[in-house]
């Protein structure tokens, strides 16, 4: 008889198993040779598993932001994909399309294919359809609140190796909701999230690009992108990515870009020339 080939003292068996990862024969062998602290350990964390899959279930009733749909059409389109996204299905392709692939694709050949794309391009991208998804939220439209700045500006600037600058834009009616990390190419990336008095959103995306993309682009001018009904002002300054983004009258986003540009570039440590005003 073959000996079993999980162990509850491996870590990683008890995870497969919290994950309901085990052939049942397997799971029950497993758990018979588990003792107390093992089995509250492994349900521990398929309580922790079941929490996490209930958090955003109501995103599964939502219907997927335009800015993902429009995203992957392109990519079928450019890259003759449709068997592989429909696999995928609308949603997961549009996250993973964004930060998981770093906007990269698997061909059927098993060959990575990736796209095109300027650095400050692929950059606004991303800050997009972060914000795509998002803005929506009611329940958890950020991960720290502004109740807890001081925490969130330590945090996120530990996480991108820079002192961070979070823009106040009272006076031009917005204010602060707080911020969340993302993940972005090889690095991570900051997301703060602003709200005016009716309800209108708008987030600032930022980060530094990897080294090849930053040096391709070591400063730019104010640029603007449009991503389905997401608009976005966005910069590089010394290889870092700055992108404003929402669904606004494109000179009042512009106003705000501007906004947060001068506070931004007046910090000590972000300070550094102004990018030319382009379109």
């Amino acid at each position: 008889m073959k000996p079993d080939p999980f162990s509850p003292s491996d870590e990683t068996h008890l995870h497969a198993l919290a994950d309901d990862r085990l052939p049942r024969a397997q799971a029950e062998s497993l758990h018979s040779r588990m003792d107390s602290s093992q089995r509250q350990r492994a349900e521990a964390w398929a309580q922790q598993r079941a929490q996490l899959q209930t958090l955003h279930a109501d995103w599964l009733r939502q219907p997927v932001p335009n800015v993902l749909v429009q995203a992957a059409e392109r990519l079928q389109d450019a890259h003759d994909t449709q068997q592989h996204w429909a696999r995928w299905g609308g949603f997961a392709a549009g996250w993973v399309l964004a930060f998981g692939l770093g906007w990269s694709l698997h061909a059927t050949d098993g060959k990575q294919t990736t796209l095109a794309t300027a650095p400050p391009q692929r950059f606004v991208q991303q800050a997009a359809v972060a914000h795509a998804v998002y803005q929506p939220e009611q329940r958890h439209p950020v991960e720290v609140a502004a109740a807890q700045q001081d925490h969130l500006v330590q945090w996120l600037s530990k996480r991108l190796a820079r002192p961070l600058t979070v823009p106040r834009l009272q006076a031009e009616g917005f204010e602060l909701m707080g911020g969340r990390l993302l993940p972005g190419g090889s690095g991570a990336r900051a997301q703060f999230m602003y709200q005016n008095a009716a309800g209108a959103r708008i987030t600032l995306y930022l980060g530094a690009l990897d080294g090849l993309q930053a040096a391709a682009a070591p400063t730019t001018a104010f640029q603007f992108h449009d991503e389905g009904t997401v608009s976005s002002f966005y910069w590089v300054d010394r290889g870092f990515g700055y992108a404003l983004s929402g669904e606004l009258p494109r000179p009042t986003l512009q106003a705000l870009a501007t906004a947060v540009y001068q506070q931004i570039s007046a910090a000590p440590p972000a300070g550094a020339r102004a990018p030319a005003k382009g379109s």
